[in-house]
């Protein structure tokens, strides 16, 4: 039986947000469009993460139009797909159900086949509303469980736990652990299960090992997500092919690669190679890499890798020899699990191309680039950068401490501010958390959901000043502000989906709302 494999691009969502901060506008994307329609995609993110808050605060654009405009010129010919926070929705708060009931009604009726849902706790019951509603409104739940590594211990750590008899946790994030979450995730009617690696920190052994346990234990098609920044991205992309995953994340060569995640090209000739089916055409996605070119460099002040790939269609170019046997010596090291080489001979191939190289600092630290980047930016707001190395190795206590959860967003961030703020309470001589910040507060409270570990009472006593978990209560909610606009007499927001805009992106949908309708009123009064 001849292995058919599904392709999810990410271009225009993902992978714009990864690699130029969000910035693709409504009128460069109207150029691929048509082109999109023509490749047979099984689904393409289009929405979702951080592109509602970019669209309104950088380009002044309606990003429900933008979804809208995206429906109507590719039609039903693929999947559009968008990125959920779970409950936290596309926002970093937890919102009540009427709020996740109007959002996932209105994304579905403006065109969203695809809702990839997950919880940067892992906390299933934070997914629930969001899966409850995409399945009531006719959309496929796909729910991702979220990859996360156990915190790693220096030797002086493991000393000084030792000495203060402080025992350090037991490792947490076994495979077991995922296929439960995996499970749980599919007992409450997931469409699709996705193995999420948002920080590109799974390595290929581990890839193989989750996608045949999730194959030989899921009926849910299996999608797998990572990113290239660490050096593992197309190696564990290719150990799940070769073990047979049913979907994964691509994008399209000048958006691919580097802090994105790996290039549809590449995966079309290993898949030739092994004589899986893509249904899909590859002259369709040379025309849109073409425009992508040229979108590049439009967007190149935003550019988080500065140099292009070198061109390649697997279509027209002929491979070196050399190069061409790297590709079959990487299939032959992912078939046999030979995890070394088949890094080696994948880096072989992106440097070949000029991929960027693997970022050696996330590499080793095991955190996320962005959240590296937010404790850079905070200590030099609070004049100390020198506190960098120490911010740093505060992490896995913060992290523990906090009942370890996976850095993901809106979590990860929540963890590098506080690690900044203990740097700055040893700096000044206090003891650590003498100054929780207000995330983290919430975080222990209960607020963002269950922890993997469960959190001191103690602790939380220190940080809330209560021993008792206290939970999201959808109760004390209040509702955005919706003031009028006096110049033209008429509310910021005048329907659902504008409610909707204002309650997850108070600031940017004001503004933007604000600024549209006094525009609109002008132009009236001229015409």
């Amino acid at each position: 039986m001849v292995h058919k494999l599904l392709i999810r691009d990410l271009t225009l969502r993902d992978g714009q947000q990864s690699a130029f901060a969000t910035r693709m506008s409504q009128q460069q994307i109207d150029r691929v469009l048509s082109f999109y329609k023509e490749v047979g995609f099984y689904a393409m993110e289009v929405w979702g993460g951080a592109v509602p808050d970019a669209a309104m605060r950088y380009l002044n654009e309606d990003p429900w139009e933008r979804l809208e405009k995206i429906k109507a010129a590719v039609g039903t010919t693929t999947k559009l797909a968008a990125l959920c926070r779970g409950r936290d929705l596309f926002g970093y708060n937890p919102y009540p159900d009427n709020v996740v009931k109007g959002l996932c009604r209105n994304a579905v009726e403006s065109g969203i086949n695809i809702m990839r849902i997950f919880d940067a706790m892992n906390d299933v019951d934070n997914m629930k509303p969001a899966i409850k509603y995409t399945d009531r409104y006719g959309g496929m739940a796909d729910c991702a469980v979220c990859y996360a590594i156990d915190p790693h211990h220096s030797a002086l750590e493991r000393i000084e736990a030792a000495l203060h008899g402080r025992p350090l946790h037991k490792p947490i994030f076994k495979n077991d652990y995922f296929l439960e979450k995996a499970r749980q995730m599919e007992n409450y009617s997931a469409d699709i299960i996705t193995l999420e690696d948002a920080n590109g920190l799974i390595t290929p052994g581990k890839t193989a090992e989750l996608i045949r346990l999730f194959k030989k234990n899921l009926k849910a098609p299996v999608d797998f997500h990572t990113r290239c920044i660490a050096g593992y991205g197309l190696p564990s992309m290719l150990a799940a092919i070769v073990n047979g995953v049913d979907i994964v994340d691509t994008n399209i060569w000048y958006f691919a690669g580097g802090c994105s995640a790996p290039a549809i090209e590449l995966i079309y000739v290993f898949c030739k190679k092994m004589g899986i089916e893509l249904e899909i055409d590859m002259e369709a996605v040379a025309r849109i890499n073409a425009e992508l070119f040229k979108i590049r460099k439009e967007l190149r002040a935003y550019d988080s890798a500065k140099e292009l790939p070198n061109p390649f269609n697997p279509l027209t170019d002929k491979l070196p020899t050399e190069i061409d046997r790297f590709f079959n010596d990487a299939i032959e090291a992912a078939r046999h699990d030979k995890e070394d080489d088949l890094i080696i001979f994948c880096r072989a191939i992106e440097e070949y191309f000029n991929f960027p190289e693997p970022n050696e600092l996330v590499q080793k630290s095991q955190i996320p680039v962005n959240m590296y980047n937010q404790i850079v930016a905070l200590l030099k707001q609070q004049g100390h950068p020198e506190l960098l190395e120490k911010a740093m190795s505060l992490i896995p206590q913060v992290r523990m401490d906090a009942g370890l959860p996976p850095l993901v967003t809106p979590v990860s961030q929540v963890i590098a501010s506080q690690a900044v703020a203990c740097a700055l309470d040893e700096l000044n001589g206090c003891p650590l958390y003498s100054k929780p910040v207000y995330p983290f507060i919430s975080l222990i409270r209960g607020e963002f959901g269950k922890t993997p570990l469960p959190i001191d009472p103690e602790f939380r006593l220190k940080i809330t000043g209560k021993r008792e978990e206290q939970c999201y209560d959808a109760s004390d909610y209040e509702m955005q502000e919706n003031p009028m606009i006096d110049e033209v007499g008429i509310l910021v927001a005048e329907n659902e989906k504008e409610v909707l805009l204002l309650e997850l992106f108070p600031m940017s949908a004001r503004n933007f709302l604000t600024k549209r309708k006094k525009e609109k009123f002008k132009d009236n009064m001229f015409s």
